[in-house]
């Protein structure tokens, strides 16, 4: 990516990963996005949680600033590849672990294998693994197209297309744009798929220009669709390494009010597997909570924050 990192890049031996942290204090908090989000879906959370304490965000292997990292991009891997990245930026543990849909996946197993990393974990609508494991027929599908359209975006990037596509959208020709995408994905991009990556106008103008950049790079388009091709495996990496009750770890699930009714009783039931954990519903917002609600998920992370440092003090 052209754009200079507003963060650094940290060498953790395969590759460089980009970190940005700002705010002082501890525990530091560390993020981590949805599937195919980067640290900008964190902009409207990460200076709130900066007046409180130290907030790291980075980009996965592929995103954002971040150079490509080694295939296949499984959760695992990824949390692996953060709790190295953190040991090299000399973040202080332990920390807390947010994590937004995907990034629940990273964050657990994060906790898991690293457990001197986590003061506590808090889940904003996190993947969860009993639903990916053994997927149903309209699951592999799924895959399956997200698999494929990102292999349509990787070469549409490598001929220059993407660019053209950004550039479209830049001059507001979104007509433009959307054919020249239509025949780029064969047809099989819906209207429906735009906002998959983030709903992109909740972003602040200057994060929305980045994000359209990093759209048209190769390297996402590889990082993400191997990510989507190892879901499963990453949901069994979880199963298998998360443990059935997470003691005295303080643990917060974030669900939006509207969700549905499998997705609210998963959320209850993530929360209730640690003695000090609660189950927040917010208001007003969907499944993006980032975007949709920062305010309620930086009250929600300070107030951990909070718990934690009078726990110290006592």
């Amino acid at each position: 990516m052209a754009l200079a990192p507003p963060g650094q890049l940290v060498d953790i031996g395969t590759h460089r990963l980009h970190l940005r942290c700002a705010g002082e204090g501890t525990p530091a908090v560390v993020f981590d996005a949805a599937l195919g989000a980067s640290s900008l879906s964190w902009s409207l959370v990460a200076p709130r949680v900066a007046a409180v304490t130290r907030a790291c965000t980075y980009d996965r292997a592929g995103f954002g600033w971040s150079e490509a990292g080694p295939l296949p991009r499984t959760a695992a891997r990824i949390a692996d590849e953060l709790d190295e990245l953190l040991r090299r930026a000399a973040v202080p543990r332990p920390c807390v672990l947010v994590g937004h849909s995907f990034g629940g996946f990273v964050m657990r197993l994060l906790a898991a294998r690293h457990p001197d990393a986590a003061a506590a974990l808090i889940l904003l609508e996190p993947a969860h693994p009993e639903e990916w494991v053994q997927p149903s027929e309209e699951q592999r599908r799924l895959i399956a197209r997200g698999v494929r359209l990102c292999g349509h975006g990787a070469v549409a990037a490598r001929l220059g297309l993407a660019r053209a596509v950004a550039a479209l959208v830049s001059a507001g020709a979104l007509g433009a744009a959307r054919a020249l995408v239509r025949l780029v994905s064969r047809g099989g991009l819906r209207r429906e798929d735009e906002e998959i990556l983030a709903p992109i106008g909740k972003l602040p103008p200057d994060a929305r220009a980045v994000l359209r950049r990093m759209w048209t790079e190769p390297r996402f388009f590889e990082a993400l669709g191997s990510q989507i091709a190892s879901v499963c495996e990453s949901a069994a990496q979880v199963a298998r390494a998360a443990p059935e009750h997470y003691g005295d770890l303080p643990l917060v699930v974030l669900t939006s009010a509207g969700a549905g009714e499998r997705r609210m009783h998963a959320d209850a039931a993530l929360a209730q597997r640690s003695s000090r954990g609660r189950h927040i519903i917010v208001h007003e917002s969907g499944h993006w909570l980032p975007l949709d609600a920062p305010q309620a998920v930086a009250e929600a992370i300070a107030n951990v924050v909070q718990e934690i440092r009078a726990l110290r003090s006592a």
